[in-house]
């Protein structure tokens, strides 16, 4: 009995010692395989440097979870064009009034924002600029009148020179042909006029405040017609021409609608936003339109096409916007792009940087873009 139990205490020690170790081995092996977790680096990304001085991005299959890609789509657009633009004054309509003597202002008959007619007297001028050249007309007139008889040969010729250039001499001071016909004794104070009929966009002058030549007092203009200075994108120059018919909407009255045409297109292209600006010369009837209002500007067209990204796709960085093209077998190439608005929601309007058909990573584009910047040895 005493030889049985000792049997079997040592089947079981045997059997123990043989757990131990298989657990220890167990251990080790588990200890082993952490270590090695720990101590396997992520794989960083590779850049593969291009001939002409791009750059590649090297991606495993699996090393951006959740990355999915999407197709640059061409879009129809619409047999219009819609921009806004702001109001301003025909240059052609504007006219200022400036002193081209050196005296003083002794009179004004009008203010800011009243309204003028052609000829009507807007501001009096002293100077004695003013009483020599009439004195010399005078003069003029007077030899020209003694000059006359036929004995007098050659001098009537050199008497109307006189009178002529006496007369020219007041017209260049400002002076309009009526009031220098209604002469009669010299004066040192002249009326100065309107050039054109319109309202007064610009006020400078004070009674008895200094002036000298060159000197603006008045600014006129007329708001019959005006202009319309909006921006269009570069992709949409080929659909627009000058003498283009156009409709103009505001806010203040948005059941009229101003028609208009085209009149210049700029000649110069914004490199930051990829647009131009077009002058649009529209009919203002009851001056309804002001300068510096914001005008909703319609141009009806010819249809054409744009690209489209979805929004994910695009990537905002230093100041600029880019996303990351797929060429194929994990190879990313970073790409700067313009975009501009787009009607549906989750998608841009590629402007520069892409072309139809290529893909672009959609979904995780942020991530890329980090992944990018490790691989340049940045921090996104």
């Amino acid at each position: 009995m005493k030889r049985a139990n000792l049997k079997s205490f040592g089947l079981f020690r045997t059997a123990l010692t043989a757990v131990v170790l298989m657990l220890g081995a167990a251990g080790c092996q588990s200890s082993r395989a952490s270590r090695a977790a720990v101590e396997t680096p992520d794989p960083i990304p590779k850049l593969i440097h291009q001939p002409g001085g791009g750059q590649i991005l090297k991606l495993a299959g699996d090393q951006v979870p959740g990355m999915t890609v999407a197709a640059v789509q061409e879009m129809e657009l619409p047999g219009m064009i819609e921009t806004t633009g702001l109001v301003a004054f025909d240059d052609r309509r504007v006219s200022t009034i400036s002193s081209r003597v050196a005296g003083r202002i002794e009179a004004t008959r009008v203010s800011q924002w009243d309204n003028v007619q052609r000829g009507q007297p807007i501001v009096e001028l002293y100077s004695p600029d003013f009483m020599t050249a009439a004195a010399e007309y005078l003069q003029a007139q007077t030899t020209a009148k003694l000059s006359s008889p036929p004995q007098m040969e050659g001098g009537g010729e050199l008497a109307a020179a006189m009178v002529s250039a006496a007369r020219r001499k007041l017209e260049l001071l400002g002076m309009s042909s009526g009031d220098i016909a209604a002469i009669r004794s010299p004066s040192p104070t002249v009326w100065m006029r309107a050039p054109i009929g319109g309202t007064v966009i610009d006020n400078k002058a004070l009674r008895g405040a200094a002036v000298n030549p060159g000197d603006v007092l008045y600014t006129l203009g007329t708001l019959d017609d005006v202009w319309i200075v909006a921006d269009i994108y570069e992709d949409d120059l080929a659909r627009v021409h000058e003498g283009q018919q156009l409709g103009a909407v505001t806010t203040a009255y948005p059941d009229d609608v101003f028609a208009g045409v085209i009149s210049r297109i700029s000649p110069n292209i914004d490199a930051g936003t990829h647009t131009l600006q077009i002058r649009c010369e529209v009919r203002n009837p009851g001056g309804k339109l002001k300068p510096q209002m914001l005008a909703r500007v319609r141009i009806v067209t010819r249809p054409g096409a744009a690209l489209v990204v979805p929004q994910e796709a695009i990537v905002f960085d230093t100041n600029d916007y880019y996303v990351f093209a797929d060429l194929g077998g994990g190879r990313y190439e970073r790409r700067k792009v313009t975009i501009g608005a787009w009607k549906e929601q989750g998608y841009a309007r590629v402007l520069a940087g892409l072309k139809a058909g290529e893909r672009v990573v959609a979904a995780e584009s942020i991530q890329v873009n980090a992944l990018w910047h490790q691989a340049n040895g940045e921090s996104s």
